[in-house]
């Protein structure tokens, strides 16, 4: 039985006025297994967290189904919920509690009582055992997302569901959640990420689906999806444009400039257009593709193999 099972699922906005309807999410399916590490990815506006809302039961789907454990998000929703533990984007907290008072009311309302140890435990591991007496609203940004975390996992769900969890956070909160989480998802817990830092993905995610304008685009292995990229970038600076034919395939950022290449061949052979069109380059490296190489590659619409077929 799939941790999570997503079966035609449509999100749809009426039309208003002169405005056309909106399709938030347009016949989604996929299944994420028991004990994944599974990551959705896609740009502003892709459905993500229109996804994770009708997951969480807080919007209704306008078609399709979602089942945790086997159980419908709508018709089962107490039940769960107890499944469930949610971080959302928002910094949404109680002011009147301090963090360990606002993790025990969080276990009341699962109906846990006398969880003091794991409460603890949660503190350890999420670096707030010297702020577990301090009040919500004396807290940085970075400390009320870790007690955010906190308030997620208090019941111990089974399926861990983190919607941009490191947004506007330090590298020390990052590392620390990531080795918190990676921890709780080699204990059998499934863990569904929605992240903008691609990185977080390709080093944490066994598999991956990616979304654009509410359509699902490529859901497959990470490996599968970085081996069926380009084998190399080549990587440089210049202050010059780029030859035409070298300008439809690169990846431009200020000065910066990326350019796929399958093999040391095409890599001489942009080298010497380059040289051909007399443009000058400096700081030249080849790196391997990596995640970030595969998604804007998708988002383009320039589709790798591993995306030309979706595979559940």
């Amino acid at each position: 039985m799939p941790a999570i099972s997503i079966q035609s699922l449509s999100k749809i906005y009426p039309s208003r006025g002169n405005a056309a309807e909106v399709r938030a999410l347009d016949n989604v399916s996929f299944d994420i297994e028991q004990g994944e590490f599974f990551g959705l990815l896609g740009p502003n506006g892709a459905g993500k967290t229109t996804l994770i809302s009708i997951l969480a039961g807080l919007t209704q789907a306008t078609h399709g189904t979602i089942k945790v454990h086997g159980l419908d998000v709508r018709a089962d929703y107490a039940q769960v919920r107890r499944y469930l533990g949610i971080v959302p984007q928002e910094l949404v907290f109680d002011p009147f509690f301090t963090v360990r008072e606002a993790l025990r009311f969080q276990s009341g309302y699962f109906g846990i009582y006398n969880n003091g140890a794991w409460i603890d435990e949660l503190l350890a591991g999420l670096g707030l055992t010297n702020k577990a007496t301090a009040n919500m609203r004396q807290l940085s940004g970075g400390m009320k997302r870790r007690v955010l975390v906190g308030l997620a996992l208090v019941h111990k769900p089974p399926v861990i569901v983190l919607d941009e969890p490191t947004a506007g956070v330090d590298v020390e909160l990052r590392q620390m959640l990531w080795r918190f989480v990676a921890d709780l998802n080699k204990q059998g817990h499934t863990v569904l990420l929605t992240t903008h830092y691609l990185e977080e993905a390709e080093a944490l995610c066994n598999r991956i689906a990616m979304l654009k304008q509410g359509r699902l685009l490529a859901l497959e292995k990470t490996t599968t999806l970085l081996s069926n990229a380009a084998a190399n970038v080549l990587h440089f600076r210049t202050d010059q444009p780029l030859p035409s034919g070298l300008a439809a395939r690169a990846r431009v950022t200020g000065r910066m400039v990326e350019l796929p290449a399958q093999n040391p061949a095409e890599i001489e052979q942009h080298l010497g257009v380059l040289r051909q069109a007399g443009v000058r380059v400096e700081d030249l490296e080849i790196r391997k593709a990596d995640l970030e190489d595969v998604f804007i590659n998708l988002m383009q619409g320039r589709q790798t193999q591993a995306s030309a077929a979706i595979t559940v």
